[in-house]
C-alpha cells in the first residue's frame, strides 16, 4: 500500500480577519451588536468579534454557527428544512453538541473549496444571516 496525501486550502488570517471587521462594521451600521466568529476549514477558532454590548449568550452561538457551517459546508438556515420532515433525525440530531438549525452560519468556499465558516449571533437569525451575508459581499463571495 502507497500512502497518499492530500493539499487541503484554508482561509488566510488577513483574509478572515478583514470579513470579521465587514462583518462588525455593517452590525454597526444598521444599530446592531453582534458576534462574528470566523473559524478555518477543519472548524477550528481563527478569528472572533464581539461588539460592545453584544449578547453574551451569542458568543457561543456564533462560534458554533461557524462550525456547523464548515462542519458539513451548508450554511445553517438549510439544516432546519433538511430535518424538519424527518422524525428520528429531527429528534436525534439536535442533540449533537455545537450543532444550529437555523440562521447566521455559512461555509465559505474560494474556487468551489471549502476553507472556512463564518458565524453571526446577536439578533434575530434573520439579521445574523443578514450580517454574515454582508461579509461574504465584501469578499466578492456572495451577490
Amino acid at each position: 500500500m502507497e500512502l497518499t496525501t492530500i493539499t487541503q486550502r484554508s482561509l488566510s488570517l488577513e483574509s478572515a480577519d478583514a470579513m470579521a471587521r465587514a462583518a462588525t462594521e455593517y452590525s454597526a451600521s444598521v444599530d446592531k451588536k453582534m458576534v462574528v466568529a470566523i473559524v478555518d476549514r477543519a472548524g477550528e477558532l481563527q478569528v472572533f468579534r464581539r461588539m460592545d454590548g453584544a449578547p453574551l449568550l451569542s458568543v457561543e452561538i456564533a462560534r458554533n454557527k461557524a462550525y456547523t457551517s464548515v462542519a458539513f459546508g451548508i450554511p445553517t438556515d438549510q439544516w432546519y428544512d433538511f430535518i424538519a420532515e424527518d422524525q428520528p433525525l429531527r429528534v436525534g440530531i439536535v442533540h449533537t453538541p455545537r450543532l444550529i438549525v437555523f440562521g447566521g452560519g455559512y461555509p465559505i468556499y474560494v474556487d468551489g473549496e471549502l476553507v472556512g465558516g463564518i458565524g453571526v449571533s446577536g439578533g434575530h437569525y434573520t439579521e445574523d444571516m443578514e450580517v454574515a451575508q454582508a461579509a461574504l459581499r465584501a469578499a466578492g463571495l456572495a451577490d
